[in-house]
């Protein structure tokens, strides 16, 4: 039997079905009804975790697993009318344990934590139960390190993996906030946290929560303040990292939320000498704290996520700047080759429609080419413009807000306005002006949309009209090839003073 039990011990490599099988094994051996392991906190304090055989929930609350013998050292104990440590008469409220068995269980040379027996039917425990017990907790102490190896490494698998994925997400294009966020729920679901919380910096020198991945509500976590000047502040912007026991009751902490959790871990999110953030991983009151390796591998997985959001920001400037650079050539190649010939060539019309101006349908023709080049020239130029505005931001100018509502008219048309400005639009056109023109704008576009057999839309914008009354204003005309209900081509206009 006691080679049999060696054996299955160890065939498992999962931490917590080891140690059931190492409590049921033990009592199997020895005949025993009650069995008991309680595995050590590592302040050795109290029990961290209990193992039971042959005991009801209501028996393994009661019991309590401190003797107070020496626990480094196997014993045979037998006191009459007395329990094991300092437990009821009885786990099973029955008549009193008058023996019991505890080994304890070595991983190296650390005790992992002890091994109970109790109960036996047959008398007390014998010297051949306790050297039984003996064997089999060395044997589950070398079991037990290796399943503890094997999880360590199947937790830092998880760890490198993880840092690996939100590495390619960063790198795959996201944007600031979605970064952040990528980083704070990784963090959450490798650490078996209840939430995940990234802080940057603020301007006054604390530190505010900007990205809060929480199981519950996250109400009430987004914008809270580390002050300036308290303890935890003062690591975290030295680049140390910050483990904490309790956040409820740990001085350091001062925020409103702690009272929401206990164990935390706070690893600042530096690279090359660069705080970006800081990383918390905290978890609910009461849930059992973070270990050495824990602390180790979150530690590691934010200097990656740092490293990446560098990497990721530096690629989104790159990238930025290739646009740019390319919007710049784009726009010299238009300005240096195209409007130039196109200028020379309306010069050249023009100086010959002038020459043949006795002949009155070659003049006709040669005037509605000079338009022609006229408008194309105006069209270029307003394609110029467009390549100044930042790609995928908001319109800075107003020539770009009247070309974005164009743009956006020409998914619904088909076919995308014709636009034209005349005069420094940019400079001229107030905001007030602006938002009364962009909705008048709108509003053609709208009917011009509804209006059948419309192929063709004239958007023209002229800030150097003169107003009836002699002020200087700003006109808009849309006018589009539809044919309204006299039959004529239709045309918007609407005016304003600047």
């Amino acid at each position: 039997m006691l080679l049999e039990a060696v054996l299955n011990v160890g065939s498992d490599l999962e931490l917590g079905s080891t140690l059931q099988q190492i409590v049921d094994t033990g009592a199997a051996l020895t005949g025993a009804r009650h069995g008991a392991l309680g595995v050590l906190a590592p302040d050795r304090d109290r029990i961290e975790s209990l193992y039971t055989a042959g005991m009801t929930e209501a028996e393994r609350r009661h019991l309590d697993l401190f003797p107070d013998e020496p626990a480094g050292r196997p014993a045979t104990l037998t006191r009459p009318g007395r329990p094991p440590g300092r437990a009821p008469d009885s786990p099973s409220g029955g008549p009193p344990v008058r023996s019991f068995l505890r080994a304890p269980i070595r991983v190296h040379t650390e005790v992992f934590g002890h091994l109970y027996l109790a109960g036996k039917p047959s008398g007390p425990f014998t010297d051949t139960d306790l050297a039984l017990l003996r064997v089999l907790a060395a044997q589950a102490g070398i079991a037990i390190g290796n399943a503890r190896l094997y999880e360590t490494a199947r937790q830092r698998e998880r760890w490198i993996a993880g840092a690996a994925a939100v590495t390619t997400a960063l790198l795959t294009g996201t944007d600031a906030a979605d970064a952040l966020m990528t980083v704070a729920e990784r963090a959450r679901a490798l650490a078996g946290a209840s939430a995940g919380v990234i802080l940057q910096p603020t301007e006054e020198g604390g530190m505010e929560i900007v990205t809060a991945s929480t199981l519950d509500d996250p109400a009430g976590i987004v914008g809270t303040v580390i002050e300036p000047g308290s303890a935890v502040l003062v690591q975290l912007l030295g680049g140390e990292p910050v483990f904490i026991d309790d956040s409820a009751t740990d001085p350091r902490m001062t925020t409103d939320v702690r009272s929401r959790f206990g164990p935390s871990m706070m690893l600042p999110l530096q690279s090359g000498g660069r705080l970006i953030g800081t990383l918390a991983l905290p978890r609910r009151r009461g849930e059992r704290p973070y270990t050495d390796v824990d602390r180790l591998l979150a530690t590691q997985f934010a200097s990656q996520a740092a490293l990446a959001l560098v990497l990721a920001d530096a690629q989104a400037d790159r990238e930025q700047l290739a646009v740019y650079e390319d919007r710049d050539r784009i726009a010299r190649d238009l300005h240096d080759l195209v409007v130039q010939r196109l200028f020379a060539t309306e010069m050249m019309l023009e100086s010959t429609r002038r020459r043949a101006a006795s002949e009155a349908e070659a003049g006709e023709l040669l005037g509605r080419a000079v338009d022609e080049l006229d408008s194309t020239i105006q069209e270029v130029r307003t394609a110029i413009f467009a390549l100044q505005q930042p790609p995928a931001e908001a319109p800075s100018t107003f020539r770009g807000r009247v070309l974005r509502e164009t743009g956006g008219a020409a998914a619904l048309l088909g076919f995308p306005p014709s636009v034209q400005f005349t005069g420094a639009v940019d400079a001229l056109v107030g905001a007030e002006t602006g938002k009364e023109l962009l909705a008048a704008l709108r509003g053609a576009l709208a009917v011009a949309h509804r209006r059948p057999g419309v192929s063709a839309i004239e958007v023209e914008v002229d800030a150097t009209v003169r107003l009836p009354d002699g002020r200087t204003g700003v006109r808009l005309v849309v006018s589009d090839d539809g044919r309204g209900e006299d039959g004529r081509p239709t045309t918007v206009t609407w005016q304003a003073p600047l």
